[in-house]
C-alpha cells in the first residue's frame, strides 16, 4: 500500500507511482473534520478520483483518510464520501504533527483507547457495510502500554483492517521502527494487519514481515527515495519480474510531476518537485546533483529547463 503522507502523495503523486508500481491501495492525504459537513468540492479537491469509481487511472483503489475527534461529524463526512464513491475510509490516529496533536487529533487520540474505539465504531456504524473502514496508529503516544487495548478496541468496533507504524508519537521519524512490537497485535487479532515504518528496501521489507509477522506492507518515504520499491519488493517474493528504474526514468516522472504544477502559485510551484528529489538523493548520486541546480530555483520553465539539460549531459556522457 502506499501511505498518505502530507503535502506528498497527493493525486498526481498517486497517479505517477500507481501508473506504474505494484501498489494493491493508496490512501489519501488526511481531511481534518471539525465541527461541519464539507462540501462535495473540499472531498474531490483531495480525492479527484471519486469522479472515476475511487480508483486511479490504473486501476487501484483509493481510502479517504479522515482525521478528527467527533464522532457524529466524522461519521456524518464519512457517509457522504462513500456516497460519493469512496471504496473505503482510513481512520488516522497516528499523525504526530504538534499542530495536529495540540487539537487531540491524531496520535494524541492514542492516550485515549476508549476514544480511538467510539470514533472507529460511529464511522462504521454510518456507513454502507460493504465499505472497508481502515484505522492507521503508531505504537503508541510516549510508551507503548495502550497497543493492545487500542487495537483490540478498533477490532471491535468492526474495523476491516489496521496499519500500525512501528513507531510512537515520541519517536517521531527516527529510526528504527520498532517492528517486532506489532507482532503481538497481529497474532490477538483477527482482521488484517499491515506494518509501516521505516521500510527503504526489499531486504527491509523482508525483516518488517518476520519481525512483525505481517504479510501486508504500506509504504511511505521509501517509496519516494525508490520509486519501484514496490515493484522489488513484489520481485524478491515471487516470480514476478520487476524492471528496475534507472535515473533516466526516474527523471520521466519527476518532468511528469513538475507539469502538473502549472496551476500552482510561482513561489510553491516546484517545491513538491524539489521535496522528492530530497528524498532521491539517497538512492540516486544523480539526484545531489541535480538538487543542487534547482534548488534556488522558483519559476517551472527554468525547472523544466535544467531538467532537460541535465539529461542531455548524461545523454552525451
Amino acid at each position: 500500500m502506499l501511505a498518505p503522507m502530507e503535502g506528498v502523495t497527493d493525486f498526481h503523486m498517486r497517479k505517477i507511482l500507481t501508473a506504474v508500481f505494484a501498489y494493491d491501495r493508496c490512501v489519501t492525504e488526511f481531511i481534518r473534520i471539525t465541527n461541519n459537513l464539507y462540501p462535495d468540492r473540499v472531498f474531490l479537491k483531495y480525492c479527484p478520483e471519486l469522479t472515476s469509481g475511487g480508483v486511479t487511472e490504473s486501476g487501484v483503489p483509493v481510502y479517504v483518510q479522515l482525521l478528527g475527534t467527533d464522532c457524529h461529524f466524522m461519521s456524518l463526512n464519512a457517509k457522504r464520501l462513500v456516497e460519493l464513491g469512496a471504496p473505503g475510509i482510513d481512520l488516522n490516529f497516528g499523525c504526530p504533527a504538534k499542530t495536529v496533536n495540540r487539537h487531540g487529533g491524531g496520535s494524541s487520540l492514542l492516550r485515549t483507547p476508549d476514544r480511538v474505539r467510539d470514533i472507529v465504531a460511529s464511522v462504521r456504524d454510518a456507513v454502507d457495510p460493504t465499505i472497508p473502514v481502515t484505522a492507521k496508529i503508531r505504537l503508541g503516544f510516549d510508551n507503548t502500554d495502550n497497543l493492545m487495548q487500542i487495537a483490540s478496541g478498533i477490532e471491535q468496533a468492526g474495523a476491516s483492517g489496521l496499519c500500525v507504524h512501528a513507531r510512537t508519537r515520541l519517536d517521531g521519524y527516527k529510526p528504527p521502527a520498532h517492528w517486532a512490537e506489532v507482532k503481538q497485535v497481529r497474532r490477538e487479532l483477527s482482521i488484517p494487519i499491515t506494518v509501516n515504518g521505516e521500510i527503504w528496501s526489499d531486504s527491509d521489507a523482508s525483516m518488517a514481515r518476520a519481525d512483525s509477522d505481517c504479510v501486508d506492507l504500506m509504504l511511505g518515504r521509501g517509496a519516494l527515495a525508490k520509486p519501484d520499491l514496490a515493484c522489488r519488493i513484489r520481485a524478491s517474493t515471487s516470480n514476478v519480474a520487476c524492471y528496475k528504474y534507472t535515473w533516466l526514468d526516474v527523471l520521466d516522472l519527476l518532468e511528469q510531476l513538475l507539469e502538473t504544477a502549472v496551476d500552482l502559485p510561482v513561489r510553491y510551484a516546484g517545491n513538491r518537485t524539489k521535496q522528492w528529489l530530497s528524498y532521491l538523493i539517497r538512492e540516486y548520486d544523480e539526484a545531489s546533483t541535480l538538487f543542487t541546480q534547482i534548488k534556488r530555483l522558483q519559476e517551472i520553465d527554468a525547472m523544466a529547463s535544467v531538467i532537460r539539460e541535465h539529461r542531455q549531459s548524461l545523454a552525451g556522457g
